[in-house]
């Protein structure tokens, strides 16, 4: 039995030393939370697609700028219509050919409201697009950190569980010496090998999860790695609370409402006087009469100016209305959302670091209690049942201090999420 368990302990070791050669490679360099949130935000595909946006936009009011200018065009038309036999189209109606060729200068007559009105759309249409584009950056900084902490804590954990395994190795040697002058029962023995072989297995399921949570923060990150590096722990600390009225989760309903008074005003231009000058010159001739001198110029206008709609106006009005009420709605619901939230991510991180404290002075307390029970277990004053109990109690503090952090830093980084 005892060879058994020792052949399964020698090909662990063999495992592990593997393992901790590979690991030598990746230690040279450690890594911050910072740097996967910096890579993530420039993979991010989504925030590129922003920038392009907000580039497009300031082509839409490039283009809305060049048709307030002059509008130059060049236009040639030609017609003949024969009379044979006397018959054929009214020669007073169809001059019975013409010719032109012109060049037309056209310019709109715009208000200086109606202009403003039109790039202030444009305007806000970048708002919009810079609030979504401010929300998707702090998601990313949010789900990046999130995987960060639970990869950081793997590495925590495993580490934890090499220290323990050399404890263990430690111990076992004097025990095995114990055992053969019969200080202890070899059926006492065995049953620290049981608990020496489970923390071997925990510390290869320890370093399986820890890989799987590495290849999702690179996954999440954008970055083509397989490796495992050392990772710094992330010193999180709460952010100070922004005013609701500046968060960036709140700035996009002012800019819809911004948006929906714009869509009001563009309503009103459409009932308003249109007016346009244009000057021509070139060569229009019917050939009737000296055709060679039918060179010349022409000016004129057009206005149009809107009468009844059938009411339309009025309808469009209700139908902004309405959508106001909705937008309305949706921010009274989420500002009562974000307090509640707020709140809670507060009392619960309180409550955990007032946990992680008293977890703290515990772990002391078994610490102290394994290092005496290690020399009384040397000298053959303790039973191995009662120093197993030990190390399990050890182990379990070990395992509540790592959630209760895991809390602790998942609840400060969803905290500095809503703080911005």
């Amino acid at each position: 039995m005892i060879k058994k368990v020792r052949q399964i302990r020698l090909v662990f070791l063999l495992t592990l030393l593997s393992y901790g050669g590979s690991m030598s490679l990746c230690r040279a360099q450690n890594y911050k939370v910072d740097d996967y949130i910096q890579k993530a935000l420039i993979n991010s595909p989504l925030l590129k697609d922003f920038k392009n946006q907000l580039l497009l936009n300031k082509m839409d009011s490039a283009i809305l700028k060049a048709g307030y200018k002059p509008q130059i065009t060049a236009s040639s038309t030609g017609t003949y219509a024969p009379v044979i036999n006397n018959y054929g189209y009214d020669n007073a109606l169809s001059n019975g050919k013409t010719f032109d060729a012109l060049i037309t200068a056209n310019q709109n007559i715009i208000g200086k409201s109606r202009r403003d009105i039109q790039l202030e759309g444009i305007a806000l249409h970048a708002d919009s697009i810079n609030a979504a584009s401010k929300i998707s950056e702090q998601d990313i900084k949010k789900s990046i950190t999130e995987q960060y902490i639970t990869t950081y804590i793997d590495q925590q954990q495993r580490d934890f569980y090499v220290e323990v395994y050399q404890l263990l190795k430690k111990e076992e040697n004097i025990l095995k010496v114990l055992a053969q002058k019969s200080v202890y029962k070899q059926a006492d023995y065995l049953a620290f090998l049981v608990t020496f072989q489970q923390q071997e297995l925990q510390l290869s399921q320890t370093t399986i999860q820890l890989k799987n949570d590495f290849a999702r923060l690179n996954y999440l990150t954008g970055i083509v790695d397989t490796n495992v590096v050392v990772l710094q722990e992330p010193l999180l600390t709460t952010t100070a609370p922004a005013r609701l009225s500046n968060s960036i989760f709140i700035q996009g309903y002012k800019i819809d409402s911004l948006k929906l008074l714009n869509s009001k005003k563009q309503i009103d231009l459409n009932y308003k006087p249109l007016a346009s000058i244009y000057v021509n010159g070139g060569y229009n001739s019917s050939f009737i009469l000296q055709p060679y001198k039918n060179f010349g110029t022409s000016v004129g206008f057009t206005m149009s100016v809107p009468i009844y709609d059938g009411g339309q106006r009025k309808m469009k009005y209700t139908q902004l209305q309405i959508q106001e009420n909705t937008r309305q709605g949706y921010q009274r619901f989420f500002v009562r959302q974000y307090q509640q939230q707020v709140n809670q991510l507060i009392q619960q991180l309180q409550a955990t670091q007032e946990l992680q404290t008293k977890i703290t002075r515990q772990i002391k307390f078994t610490e102290g209690l394994i290092n005496v029970d290690s020399k009384l277990l040397q000298t053959g004053d303790i039973t191995i049942a009662d120093y197993v109990i030990a190390i399990n109690n050890y182990l379990n503090t070990q395992y509540m201090l790592r959630q209760v952090n895991v809390s602790r830093l998942q609840l400060t980084n969803q905290l500095n999420y809503w703080n911005n």
